[in-house]
């Protein structure tokens, strides 16, 4: 299985995805739209690849807004014509966080600002516990998603959706990737300072996560095994499912 991962900045690294697709053993492509030089200067031009060259296409993070294209397009309009071809391709498209509205915007959904900021280990509410565990997974969004009008919402908090499907597609709010050192590098750029605003601790934030790491690492791997079931239409492998010393996707 050949997967493309699509990656915002230079932290929207794979975390605990990556690792599972290695110890499936498929091919996982990374694909980066804003280099780390443009980091403070995010407005760059992408081209994206034709997505019917790979068989699932995962979309991670990002510390923008969909909506803010006078910082981010004219990518975000590439990125947008980009999952709907996916979509109406039958590519199977996995958005996790920014990936997920961007998901949304993109199949006649859209983004707005979030009552308030939810950032840290949440418990959502499950339609179906099996497909979407209500966790606590590690949330970090200001927006949220407004659902398009065919998408089936599958888990929420107050603040809004938590997991949706259309398609072949799956939108997660929440993180499963994340690992204790992923969250440090978010909050080293701009994250810490956010979370400070907020009343959130940044440094007792990633200790948390730290010690969560192996059971979030189960979690993400059982949710994995669905996408690839239920979405990419794929064989769950027999992994392992121990911390085990899988070298990470970087």
């Amino acid at each position: 299985m050949r997967t493309l991962l699509v990656g915002h900045d230079h932290t929207s690294r794979p975390g605990f995805v990556g690792e599972y697709l290695r110890a499936c053993g498929h091919e996982a492509t990374r694909f980066m739209v804003v280099p780390e030089e443009r980091f403070d200067s995010p407005s760059v031009s992408v081209t994206f690849p034709d997505p019917t060259e790979w068989d699932a296409v995962i979309c991670f993070g990002a510390p923008w807004s969909v909506y803010d294209t006078d910082r981010i397009d004219p990518w975000i309009t590439s990125e947008l014509t980009f999952l709907r071809a996916a979509h109406a391709s039958e590519v199977p498209v996995l958005g996790i966080c920014f990936g997920a509205q961007a998901l949304a915007a993109a199949l006649g959904g859209g983004v707005e600002r979030a009552p308030r900021t939810e950032l840290g280990w949440t418990v959502i509410d499950s339609d179906e516990p099996e497909l979407i565990p209500p966790g606590p997974w590690l949330e970090s969004h200001s927006d949220r998603c407004i659902l398009p009008p065919d998408a089936r919402e599958i888990a929420r908090t107050e603040v809004g959706p938590q997991a949706f499907s259309i398609g072949r597609s799956l939108g997660l709010q929440f993180h499963p990737e994340a690992t204790a050192d992923l969250l440090a590098e978010w909050m080293a750029v701009g994250g810490a300072a956010h979370a400070r605003q907020i009343g959130v601790d940044p440094d007792a934030l990633i200790a948390e996560t730290s010690t969560r790491e192996a059971v979030a690492r189960t979690e993400a791997f059982r949710l994995m095994d669905h996408f690839l079931q239920d979405f990419a239409g794929r064989p769950v492998p027999g992994l392992d499912r121990s911390p085990a010393q899988v070298p990470a996707l970087e």
